[in-house]
This record gives C-alpha cells, sequence and structure tokens, in this order.
C-alpha cells in the first residue's frame, strides 16, 4: 500500500502538496504517534489541579513552562484538540482515497487474467478429466460453491475461466477501522470542553476566582442549561442540597447550573476489618426544576444516577462543617492554664494571646485514621563512633519526624479522630497543624502526635507528647511551663544539689557550685528566648576542647537529667499535688517528655490545641456529567472491533480455474490459488481443493 496522499491535478502546487500531506498515512501515523506522547504526558502528570500545587512541585520556572505549553490539562489544550481535528481530516482522506478502490476490488472478479499468468503463481495444479469443458467447468464452479466459494464463468478464446473468490469482506475491516477512528476522535471533540471554549471565546464567559456564595456569582462566571457537554463537581453536606456544578479552570471556576436540585439525606461509609474504607454512598433526593418531580436515589461508587442526560458519580466524600471543642494550651510563657475553644470545619476562628491575634483556619477533620504503628527493632540507631552533634540530630530525628516511620510494615490501625487547621498571624504567614485527638502507642509508649509543616507539599514532622498518668496532656505542659520559669528552674537547682551531695556538704561551696551548674544547664536547655533543647545544648559543647567533648557531653546530660526531675517536682509542689513517685515509668515519661520539649521548639505555635469533642457532619461529593460523545464512542468502539475482527480472522481467497480441450483427447484444467496472507489454514486448503476438484462425479 502506498503512503503517499491523493494527488490533485492542479496548477496550485501548494495545494496540491497540502491536500497530499493531510491524506497521507505519514501525516495520519505522525499524529498518533503525537497524540499517544500527549497522552503518556496526561498520564504521569495529574491533570486540572490547583495552580498552587504544581508551583509547588515543579517550582517557578518549570510552572511557568508546563503552563505555557497547557501540559496541566493536556486533554483541552488548543494544540491537542487541534491535533484530533487534523487527525479526523486526514483519516476521512484515506478514507476516501481508499475506500473506492477496495469497494471495487472487492466486486471484482478479476476475471482478466491470462492462462500464462496462471502458471506463474506459485499455488497451482492441472489435471485432465474425460468430461467436455462446460460440464467441468460447471462441476469445478459447484465444488467451489459448495466450498463457500461464490463463482462466475467466463468464456474466454479456446476455453472457460471459473473466476471464485471468499472472504471479500476482509477489505471492510480497514473501512470500519478507519471510519472508527473518526467517529471516536469526534466523540472525544464532543466531550472535550472545545464547546465551553468557545462559549468563553465569543459568548464572554470567564473563570470565577473569586469567594463566596454560589447565588452571588455573576452570569458571565455561569454556564446555563443549554451548555452540550462538561465534567465538574459538587459538595454537599448533609442535610443540605446543590443545584450547580463546579467546571475547575486553570484561573478559577465555572459554575454550571443544573435542571435539578440534589439533597443529601445521607452519607455512608463501611470499612474493612483492617479499618479501610470499602464503601462510599449517597442517599439523595433529586427534585426536577421543570416538573417539580421528586424521588429518592442512592449513588454509589461505579453505580451513577443517570437523570436527563446527565450521570451523578459518587466521587470521593469531605468534611461537611463538623463542630469541634478542644482545649488550648500555652507553648510559650511560664503558664499552664488551660482555656477552651471551639471551631468549625471550613470556617475561621479568631485566637487571641495576649497582645498577638491569630486566626485558626480549620481545614479538615477525620473522625478515623488508619495508621502503620508496627515496632521496628532497629528504630534506636546505635550512635558509636558518631559525633556530638549526630547524635544529637540522630535523637532529634528519632522524636520527631514522619509519625509512620515503618512503613516496610503492615500493622495498620484506626488510631482515632484528628484535626487539621492553619495557624495565620497578623502578617498572613501560616503554619499548618495536624493533632490526633487520642494518644497513640509508638515503639511501646502512648503519645500524642502533633504534626506540622510550612508548606503544603510538605510531610509533616510530628512532636510527639508522652501521655500522662491519666492518659492526658497536664504534666507534660506544667513540666514545659516550669522550664520557661526562671524561679523554678532556680528551686530545680537547688533541690538537685541538695539531694547530689551528702547531707553534710548540703551547705558548702561544692553545693553551691553543683547548684550553679545545675541552673545553667536548665537555662541553656530552656533558651531562655533563644533557641533551646539539644540544639542549644550542642552548639554549648562546641566550645568545649574536642578531647574534652565526650565526657563532658555525659556529665551535661546526667546533670540535665537529675535538674529535669526536680523541675518536675518543684512544679508539682507548686500546683498542691505530690510528688511523683520514683519509678521506671516515671523515668521514661521524664526521658520522653525531655525530648519533646527539645522538638518543642521547632513546633512554632503559641498554643497547643487538644481535639476534645466533636460532632461530624459528612459531604459527599459528587460528579456530575453531561457526556453527549458517550455512545458515538461506543459506536466507534463497535466499528473498531468489527474492523480488527475483519482484518485478522477474514482471509480473502482467490481461485481462477481455466478449462479447455486436452490435446489428446477431455477436458484440460489448471487452477491458481491466491491470498494476501499465506497460511497453514491456506495451505490445507490449497491441498483439499487440489484434491477434490480433479476427482470424478
Amino acid at each position: 500500500m502506498s503512503t503517499t496522499g491523493i494527488e490533485l491535478k492542479t496548477r496550485r502546487r501548494g495545494v496540491a502538496e497540502t491536500v497530499e500531506l493531510l491524506s497521507s498515512m505519514r501525516f495520519a501515523i505522525t499524529l498518533l504517534v503525537m497524540i499517544a506522547i500527549a497522552a503518556i504526558i496526561g498520564t504521569i502528570m495529574q491533570q486540572d489541579r490547583a495552580m498552587p500545587d504544581y508551583v509547588n512541585q515543579f517550582g517557578p520556572f518549570w510552572f511557568e513552562v508546563f503552563r505555557k505549553l497547557s501540559l496541566y490539562t493536556v486533554y483541552s489544550a488548543w494544540w491537542f484538540l487541534l491535533i484530533l481535528a487534523f487527525l479526523i481530516v486526514s483519516t476521512s482522506l484515506c478514507i476516501a482515497r481508499n475506500a473506492p478502490k477496495f469497494i471495487r476490488d472487492m466486486r471484482s472478479w478479476r476475471d482478466s487474467v491470462r492462462e500464462e499468468s496462471l502458471r506463474n503463481f506459485h499455488h497451482r495444479s492441472e489435471w485432465t478429466a474425460p468430461l467436455d469443458m462446460v460440464p467441468l467447468a460447471q462441476q469445478t464452479a459447484s465444488r467451489l460453491v459448495d466450498a463457500g466459494y461464490k463463482t462466475k464463468m467466463v468464456d474466454k478464446a479456446g476455453g472457460v475461466l471459473v473466476a471464485a473468490k471468499k472472504g471479500a469482506g476482509n477489505k471492510f475491516g480497514y473501512i470500519f477501522a478507519h471510519t472508527a477512528i473518526i467517529v471516536i476522535l469526534l466523540g472525544g471533540l464532543l466531550d472535550s470542553n472545545l464547546p465551553i471554549r468557545f462559549q468563553q471565546w465569543f459568548m464572554g464567559k470567564t473563570p470565577y476566582a473569586g469567594t463566596g456564595l454560589i447565588s452571588a456569582i455573576p452570569p458571565q462566571h455561569r454556564l446555563g442549561l443549554g451548555n452540550p457537554t462538561f465534567r465538574g463537581n459538587t459538595m454537599i453536606p448533609e442535610g443540605q442540597a446543590s443545584d450547580t456544578a463546579l467546571l475547575q479552570q486553570a484561573d478559577g471556576v465555572l459554575v454550571q447550573d443544573l435542571p435539578f436540585t440534589i439533597e443529601l439525606r445521607k452519607f455512608i461509609i463501611d470499612f474493612y476489618s483492617t479499618g479501610m474504607p470499602k464503601l462510599f454512598a449517597s442517599e439523595v433526593v433529586i427534585r426536577d426544576h421543570e416538573t417539580g418531580k421528586a424521588f429518592p436515589a442512592t449513588i454509589k461508587v461505579n453505580e451513577p444516577l443517570i437523570y436527563r442526560g446527565i450521570a451523578v458519580y459518587q466521587s470521593s466524600f469531605e468534611d461537611g462543617g463538623s463542630k469541634l471543642k478542644l482545649t488550648g494550651w500555652p507553648m510559650t510563657g511560664t503558664s499552664d492554664k488551660s482555656f477552651s475553644f471551639e471551631g468549625e470545619v471550613g470556617n475561621a476562628t479568631e485566637l487571641k494571646q495576649g497582645a498577638d491575634v491569630y486566626s485558626v483556619e480549620w481545614s479538615g477533620f477525620r473522625p478515623f485514621n488508619v495508621e502503620n504503628t508496627s515496632q521496628n527493632n532497629d528504630a534506636r540507631a546505635v550512635t558509636k563512633g558518631k559525633s556530638l552533634e549526630e547524635q544529637f540530630a540522630q535523637t532529634l530525628s528519632q522524636h520527631s519526624g514522619s509519625a509512620a516511620k515503618n512503613v516496610g510494615n503492615k500493622d495498620l490501625k484506626n488510631v482515632g479522630p484528628s484535626v487539621q487547621y492553619k495557624l495565620r498571624d497578623k502578617t498572613g504567614q501560616a503554619r499548618e497543624y495536624l493533632n490526633y485527638m487520642q494518644p497513640v502507642t509508638l515503639e511501646g509508649h502512648q503519645v500524642f502526635l502533633a504534626g506540622v509543616r510550612n508548606n503544603p507539599s510538605d510531610q509533616f514532622s510530628f512532636l510527639r507528647i508522652p501521655a500522662d498518668d491519666e492518659h492526658g496532656l497536664r504534666e507534660w505542659m506544667r513540666l514545659r511551663a516550669a522550664l520557661a520559669d526562671p524561679s523554678l528552674r532556680e528551686e530545680a537547682a537547688r533541690r538537685y544539689a541538695a539531694r547530689a551531695l551528702p547531707p553534710g556538704d548540703a551547705s558548702g561551696a561544692l553545693s553551691t557550685q553543683l547548684q550553679e551548674s545545675a541552673a545553667k544547664t536548665l537555662a541553656i536547655f530552656a533558651g531562655d528566648g533563644n533557641q533551646g533543647g539539644y540544639l542549644a545544648v550542642s552548639k554549648f559543647l562546641e566550645r568545649i576542647p574536642a578531647a574534652e567533648q565526650e565526657k563532658a557531653a555525659t556529665v551535661f546530660m546526667k546533670m540535665l537529667n537529675g535538674a529535669m526531675w526536680e523541675l518536675w517536682q518543684a512544679a508539682r509542689a507548686r500546683a498542691g499535688e505530690q510528688p511523683a513517685t520514683p519509678t521506671e515509668a516515671h523515668g521514661r515519661f521524664l526521658q520522653q517528655a525531655t525530648n519533646a520539649l527539645s522538638d518543642s521548639f521547632f513546633y512554632g505555635a503559641p498554643v497547643f490545641l487538644a481535639l476534645d469533642d466533636f460532632k461530624e457532619v459528612k459531604a459527599s461529593v459528587l460528579q456530575v456529567t453531561r457526556s453527549p460523545g458517550k455512545k458515538v464512542v461506543y459506536v466507534g468502539c463497535l466499528l473498531l472491533v468489527l474492523g480488527i475482527f475483519s482484518m485478522f480472522y477474514i482471509r480473502e481467497r482467490r481461485v481462477w480455474v481455466w478449462v479447455k480441450p486436452a490435446p489428446d483427447g477431455g477436458t484440460h484444467a489448471l487452477m491458481a490459488m491466491s491470498t494476501q496472507r499465506k497460511t497453514l489454514d491456506f495451505e490445507r486448503e490449497f491441498e483439499d481443493l487440489k484434491t477434490k476438484l480433479p476427482q470424478s462425479a
């Protein structure tokens, strides 16, 4: 088959070359390769996300490059739609060029063949029969008909030609397959956002980038009921309704009005035994705006509701504005007094801390969290041979970072509710926090996880606050406030010196020196307005000669541990509580509390908000689509299947039998057979005909 296109006979060379290029096979194959490459890009790169997500992922430079190439919306990019249009034109011209020839060839008997040319066929056979010429030709034609062939007898000079053919429908495979490409591409164009682009180009429709009520969005940002195709989402909280869908655009959203209202009565979610979601379903009521008709329906994953040509799919679920009750704990200063706080997911709450005013933007709430809480025996790496700074960095990494480090293990458990929010200061700067409601058992200890990150693209790093005897935060918060109180640190240093020295030496110079050292140790760890924790200890030890650093670090950590114990007792005494008993459990709590105090300097929040109670409000996210091209694509797929079946499973075969009188009496027959693809089946059929046709009646 030639790869050249239609060659027009015209004096306009440019027109002739353009038509030849558009109708050529090489041009169509090039377009198919380009579509395949674009599809690969669209598959690898997530499409139609918010622009800030792409900025965080690729950086400002590559974000702008990819934006100009429309790689974030490949399937609706102008160049992609243009490729589809050119491929439709090219394939149509290919059909127009080749289909008439194929049809003529299917109808043709090729009866102009000569006897000499039949002898050049590879598959040929000759025999002599005692019958006359015409009866032998009729007998041969009859036997070919029995074998499934259509036959035609043609009188030739000195003989009769029996022409037979079978499987001529093979040529329909080419026509069906190429027509299927056109039909599928047309269906794709119908379901693309090309109609929406036309409304933007010629009807003044523009994306909406602001905020506020959907009902208040101006008409230039809304698409009417006559919009032929769209694909958008609508989020509906339980007990509320929606009659619009939002179509995400690169610089905002378009509001698509619906001919009916969807009211969400109840959102149902079921789980596997592991805690993973198993079923999403929305119990809704549909109210038709035109007729006033209302009927209930249940929308499940893979079980959409189709009404008035619009399909409503269960896409996902979100929080619909859950009511939250929390306890706020100061993370700075010497106060450990908590306060009550409330919020609603999706809204913001003002938070005052002294003269500073913050905004708490509640971005998410989850009533369950399936996490990997498996034990890892290698979690505590060996520190031998590492520098002092590396040891402190390793200690820090053990108590901060990902809340699920043991990703290789599969001990998945539901660790309870969590709340996610952003804390924004008066300058507009914000950090995002993720706090779990219940303590989680990690490495055999119960800890409260408090996550923090600076950018949405970052992973959360977690502060691990140990739970006290009452499974709460009170003791750690009391210890944090005590560490920030110079008077309590002095009292803890005095207690430490009195306990460390024999009774007779408790009032001497050695006691004073030890008390001052303990106070300085606590002050270094507290930071006194600067960075504290193990990082401050590391910087302090760096000023000591290298040969003495290891010994000094050992003495410092022993003194810190002892002084922290006394600081805890002093804080409890001020609160009017009995001293903590020196048990192994309390020793582990103090060590974890010290680690958490060191990590808290990186937390970066004036308060810690602990979730106490909630009233969950679910919201269902439904995808609403109108796809007129879907049925067109189905027709194209059917044609494609028929075309491929015809090309691969229908084999065209031609048989010619030249019958003429034999010189020695009787009749001589020369048979030749051909096909497009020589297969074992063809060889067997040829041998079968070569045996049956010469047989006497």
